[in-house]
């Protein structure tokens, strides 16, 4: 029998397959041949060193682009540290002005480096980065630097007056994670897309009450439940002040390391009623016991042992969008998030009390939807009708 040996590509695949948790299925290949083996070394020693899934997600997609961008722009290698004319040329390829560029094709990325970006995917959006994105990717290239033992020039007075410039020159509007908040009348639509009694229905049922109920929890925090957070509570009357009124099922769902939180934290949010009798027949009519709660569910409507990645929770919302008869571009899976705070203004729920649900941590954050809402709602808007 003839050994094949093993090429550097399928050795680094095979070390990102042990990151399974942690790197989208779908992008695995490329990322394998984008990073390097010190990157994949860097990664898994990141994950041993317990930092968030999350932000370690990141960091592997944005070292991948960089590592993709630094080779079509100079032929070489991510150097590390990064020199800082790189992080300079960085930012000019990035953040550009489209007034100029109509002027002189030669201001912003280069034309044959955008097309090979584009052709591998991972460009998409045209026009100049947004700036949050461009100062996520760097912040990811310092904290890689940083974990390499390394000092880089992220802090060079030439680079934050080159951010600042190139900023302001983009004049690019930022841009909500979804256009149309998903709240009760658009989630009630949606509900009634999957009121089938179809499993992949149940699933979607359950998916969307949970995860707009549990205080509009974002799609990787969906994809990350799993049966073991989930506990039994005492039943909550329906009203509170009233005894005799109806008890309603309670359950609590432990979110451990979320994106603001770390797994010392425990963080933990409250289902009451109605999402907690969804959730609880998708499991027993999926005969799911433990590990992921929601799952990818084939054509012929087996359910997968895997759990469903945050990128097919937000299709599932666009495919229940189009199905209820909304545009599916003007919706995406954060706007669960944004719909419940939006909910929560509209119906006078004090914002503290709120945040308690949607464990928010930037009080003026979370307080945008509110002022969006009384701005609505109140008499100032409403001189002249």
């Amino acid at each position: 029998m003839t050994i094949v040996p093993s090429t550097p590509l399928a050795s680094r695949a095979e070390e990102l397959d042990a990151l399974d948790a942690i790197l989208p299925f779908d992008r695995r290949d490329q990322l394998a041949a984008l990073l390097t083996d010190d990157d994949v070394a860097t990664l898994k020693h990141l994950a041993q060193e317990g930092m968030g899934e999350n932000t370690l997600r990141a960091l592997a997609s944005d070292l991948g682009y960089l590592e993709a961008w630094c080779r079509l722009a100079t032929g070489a290698p991510l150097p590390w540290p990064a020199p800082e004319a790189l992080l300079l040329k960085f930012v000019a390829h990035h953040l550009w002005d489209p007034v100029k560029r109509a002027e002189d094709p030669a201001h912003g990325m280069p034309a044959d480096v955008e097309v090979e970006l584009r052709a591998e995917r991972l460009l998409r959006s045209p026009g100049p980065h947004a700036p949050g994105t461009v100062q996520r990717r760097l912040t990811s290239w310092s904290i890689l630097t940083r974990w390499r033992g390394l000092s880089g020039a992220f802090g060079a007075p030439s680079l934050k007056s080159a951010l600042r410039l190139a900023v302001r020159a983009s004049n690019r509007p930022r841009q909500r994670k979804s256009k149309k908040a998903v709240t009760l009348d658009i989630l009630t639509k949606l509900l009634e897309a999957c009121a089938g009694d179809r499993l992949v229905d149940a699933r979607d049922r359950a998916l969307l009450l949970a995860a707009f109920a549990s205080g509009g929890r974002r799609r990787s925090e969906v994809a990350a439940l799993r049966v073991e957070d989930l506990a039994d509570e005492e039943p909550v009357r329906a009203n509170p002040a009233d005894e005799n009124s109806p008890p309603l099922p309670c359950l609590s769902i432990r979110l451990g390391r979320t994106k603001t939180a770390t797994a010392d934290d425990d963080e933990h949010v409250l289902l009451v009623g109605r999402p907690v009798t969804a959730l609880k027949s998708w499991l027993a009519e999926a005969q799911i016991k433990d590990g992921p709660v929601f799952r990818r569910i084939d054509q012929w409507g087996n359910v997968d042992r895997r759990a469903l990645t945050p990128q097919s929770i937000n299709l599932i919302l666009k495919a229940r969008c189009e199905q209820a008869g909304l545009d599916p571009a003007l919706f995406s899976a954060h706007g669960l998030r944004s719909g419940y705070l939006t909910e929560a203004a509209n119906r006078s729920i004090p914002l503290p009390e709120a945040m308690q649900q949607s464990l928010h941590k930037s009080v003026t954050q979370a307080a945008s939807y509110y002022n969006n809402a009384e701005r609505k709602n109140g008499r100032a808007a409403r001189l002249i009708v």
